[in-house]
C-alpha cells in the first residue's frame, strides 16, 4: 500500500496501518460482534458493537478494509 491515506467517502483516513481482507465470520452477541477477516493467510479479529456491522452491511465473503489504529502494538517470540 502506498504511503498515502485512503480516501473513503471523501473521508481522508491518518491511520496508516490498513488491511485489506475477506470475511470469513461474523458472529454477534448482544451489543458487540466479532468480525474475522482472512489477511494473506493470516487471520484478524476485529470486535465492533453489533450496531456498526449491522449499518455497515458486514457479510461473510467480502473484502474489507481493516483500518488499525494504536498507540500500543506487543510482540512476542515463539
Amino acid at each position: 500500500m502506498s504511503g498515502r491515506p485512503v480516501v473513503r467517502g471523501g473521508i481522508e483516513l491518518s491511520a496508516r496501518n490498513q488491511l485489506r481482507g475477506r470475511v470469513t465470520a461474523v458472529t454477534g452477541d448482544g451489543i458487540m460482534a466479532e468480525v474475522r477477516l482472512d489477511i494473506g493467510g493470516q487471520e484478524l479479529v476485529a470486535i465492533i458493537t453489533r450496531a456498526s456491522a449491522e449499518r455497515l452491511g458486514v457479510r461473510v465473503g467480502e473484502e474489507l478494509l481493516a483500518v488499525i489504529k494504536s498507540t500500543e502494538v506487543m510482540i512476542g517470540r515463539d
